[in-house]
Order: C-alpha cells, then structure tokens, then sequence
C-alpha cells in the first residue's frame, strides 16, 4: 500500500487539533504509513470546496467536514482502495 496523506483542514481551534489527535490515533491503531498535514491556510482550504471546518482530506479526497470524527470513524477511510 502506498504512504497515505492525511489532511487536517482548519484554523488551529481546539476542534481541529483533536481531529488532527483522532486521526493520528487512526493512522497508529492501523499501524499505517502516513503523513499528516495541517492546512490553516483559509484560501486553501475554500479552494478544495470545504465550507465547515474542521474538515478531513485522505489522499486528496474530502471525506468529513464541519465535524470531529472519530478515530473508529476515520480508520475505513484510511485503508479504502
């Protein structure tokens, strides 16, 4: 399996650093190769179409916005083909 990328897209509030938790937690429970990346950059983040942070991007994909899912959540994203 290729290196995933994880992207956490947000300001920094406490919503997306706990994202950003749930999502490593994620990536560590799977034991997967991945990098994460933070995004807070508000025009990069209009420009993939995301209006709600925190907002989750899995190999360029938008797969959650508005919302802190779970690392039980974010796990089938991460191992999907």
């Amino acid at each position: 399996m290729a290196k995933l990328t994880v992207e956490i897209l947000g300001t920094g509030c406490k919503k997306c650093h706990q994202l950003e938790a749930n999502a490593k937690e994620a990536i560590a429970a799977l034991d997967l190769d991945a990098e994460v990346l933070h995004i807070t950059d508000l025009i990069k983040i209009a420009e993939r179409g995301v209006m709600k942070t925190p907002a989750l991007v899995v190999n360029g994909q938008v797969v959650s916005q508005g919302k802190v899912v779970t690392p039980e959540q974010i796990q089938p994203w991460l191992t999907a083909e």
